[in-house]
């Protein structure tokens, strides 16, 4: 449709006018503001298998790479703690975080003995969902999310997760099995691949409601220019033209009807009604909903804090090197000006589905219209707003959806920062990403 092609010129040209690493010398992220409240997100950057369509950093796993890199952001933690930052919740990002489960056990412990943490999420795939790492996991970790991306066997076999990660039959079978170890078990799908029809999606979505799982993230498929090659050569070229069918399918299968199965946690989670994890009271993978601002451990790990961005270096042996020599392992960084700010806001506010006009004017100075008439104007026009009162701005279904097109087209200029980090590696690292 053309507001969502308009919509995705204009994300694109803006994220990719702010988010522009720059070199930077310094050792350490700032220290914590006083009252503000902040999350810990650490990245485990190990798989092993690589998918053609991640952008995150991540490497072959190795137990000689991985052991004394757990060390690494166990250290790490403490220059935060000595910076004076405190921690409710952590989310473990990758990767594959559980590829080293007990390493993976003594770093969220030690975050717990560090920090006033009460909630972790953490990342799994499908072949850990086995009872040996689930009984570990239980109690250390409230929130779950595995990566199924699809329950349909032909779709595996394009991604290379077939014989790695197990047929569609036995992830769902895994994930009704995990279930109840956890407050919220999460299923990451991906929709609009190229060889996914409508009854392919319809039948991912009624495995997503037999799996039991208590909440399911649709991503739209992200064809960023560092993946846009290896996407095409495994499972073809991205047709955007067709996405707001396919979200609209999933919408109505989830949400739709008189007694609706799940309800909107963010634009393109879903939360299981009847489980206690409902609303905005849920964990979600994008926390930046939650928490705007967010110091990030980890070789690849991206921080946000105040008017800058900060990005740790995508390598594992110049990450642990700062961290042996005392310091943080930043590389680069992106600074945002006041409005830039005032975009993220908008943006990530209303990804969770409600944009709070009077801390908007708290923390800007001004009205979200006169601080961003175009935005404003742009939605309301494409009628992207059910609410619009002196507090609030709520969501329509197709506000829904472009707040889809809005973070899909960030996503990947975040993507785009990352390919600038991943340049600079060099040697046997270059060649485990590379292949050159």
């Amino acid at each position: 449709m053309l507001t969502e092609r308009m919509l995705t010129a204009v994300v694109r040209q803006t994220t990719k006018n702010y988010l522009q690493l720059k070199p930077t010398t310094e050792v350490r992220v700032p220290g914590p503001r006083p009252g503000m409240k902040y999350m810990l997100y650490m990245h485990v950057p190990f798989c092993e298998r690589l998918c053609p369509y991640c952008s995150f950093n991540r490497f072959p796993f190795s137990e000689d790479r991985a052991r004394p890199y757990f060390a690494s952001m166990r250290k790490e933690m403490h220059m935060l703690k000595e910076l004076g930052y405190d921690f409710e919740s952590l989310y473990v990002g990758g990767g594959t975080p559980t590829v080293m489960l007990d390493e993976l056990c003594d770093t969220i412990d030690r975050a717990k003995e560090t920090f006033s943490i009460q909630e972790v999420s953490s990342e799994t795939n499908p072949n850990h969902l086995i009872p040996e790492y689930l009984d570990k996991l239980q109690g250390r970790v409230q929130r779950l999310s595995v990566g199924v991306q699809s329950f349909d066997n032909g779709l595996l076999k394009q991604m290379d997760r077939f014989d790695k990660y197990g047929c569609a039959e036995e992830i769902l079978e895994r994930v009704g099995q995990a279930s109840p170890y956890f407050t919220s078990m999460n299923v990451d799908m991906i929709f609009n691949f190229p060889a996914q029809t409508e009854d392919i999606l319809i039948n991912d979505v009624e495995r997503v409601i037999e799996s039991g799982a208590s909440q399911a993230t649709f991503y739209p498929l992200m064809a960023s220019p560092s993946v846009a090659r290896s996407l095409a050569q495994t499972v073809g070229r991205v047709d955007y033209g067709r996405e707001q069918r396919f979200y609209r399918i999933i919408d109505e299968l989830l949400t739709g009807g008189d007694e609706p199965l799940f309800s909107h946690g963010s634009a393109w989670a879903f939360n299981r009604c009847g489980t206690g994890v409902e609303g905005e009271k849920a964990m979600i993978d994008e926390y930046v909903v939650d928490y705007e601002e967010y110091p990030a451990i980890g070789s690849g790990g991206i921080t946000y804090l105040g008017e800058t961005l900060y990005v740790n270096t995508f390598s594992v042996n110049d990450y642990n090197a700062a961290i042996e020599q005392g310091h943080m392992s930043l590389m680069g960084k992106a600074n945002f000006n006041k409005h830039d700010r005032m975009r993220y806001r908008f943006m990530m506010q209303l990804f969770g589905l409600r944009l709070d006009k009077r801390q908007f004017m708290q923390d800007f100075g001004c009205t979200v219209e006169a601080g961003l008439p175009a935005e404003t104007a742009f939605m309301k026009l494409s009628g992207a707003f059910a609410t619009d009162t002196p507090e609030e701005y709520t969501l329509t279904p197709k506000g829904r959806y472009l707040m889809v097109v809005m973070m899909r087209q960030f996503f990947i200029g975040v993507n785009n920062l990352r390919d600038q980090a991943r340049a600079a590696l060099t040697g046997e690292e270059r060649k485990l990403v590379f292949g050159e």
